[in-house]
């Protein structure tokens, strides 16, 4: 093989590598610097699904009986919806969130978030989480992706105060 032939036949390497990443692996898109060990480390991310583990710490403890305070299983139930729908300005806008059995120190909670309905800019996302067997949240996530950084937009109302001074 000569040089060229050599580049050439490296070069479609490279393509078909590229062309299987693109199929096969889906990279995070959104909340890339959230801390990890308040709010779950993800499993496995597909298009519209992640699953996430989040292991109880005790800087997660409520009261001296070891029970997990409940916001702490929404923000990874929240994390996991937003994981989920993977674009890069996702958004919560509303929840319906059930908290079915309490957990406690120690416990280590599995979500699953399933993107269950997709309208325009609107998703709505299925998570529940379980403690081995036993569920212990259920909720549905509705999201907003935006076109920019939700702190980076301008609202209508600042727009119309700005119009009248």
């Amino acid at each position: 093989m000569n040089e060229r032939e050599e580049r050439d036949f490296q070069e479609d390497a490279e393509l078909e590598v590229e062309d299987y990443r693109a199929k096969d692996d889906v990279m995070l898109k959104t909340h890339e610097e959230i801390n990890r060990d308040l709010c779950g480390e993800i499993e496995k991310l597909d298009i519209g699904y992640v699953k996430l583990k989040l292991v109880t710490t005790h800087d997660m403890i409520a009261d001296s009986k070891g029970l997990i305070h409940s916001g702490f299983i929404f923000g990874a139930a929240d994390y996991a919806a937003m994981a989920a729908v993977n674009e890069g300005n996702v958004v919560l806008v509303a929840s319906n969130c059930q908290f079915l059995s309490p957990v406690k120190f120690g416990d280590i909670v599995s979500f699953v978030a399933k993107v269950r309905h997709k309208e325009g800019r609107k998703r709505n996302v299925n998570v529940i989480g379980n403690v081995l067997d036993i569920k212990v949240f259920e909720g549905e996530f509705k999201t907003v992706v935006t076109d920019r950084h939700v702190l980076k937009l301008k609202l209508i109302e600042e727009e119309d105060e700005n119009s009248h001074e």
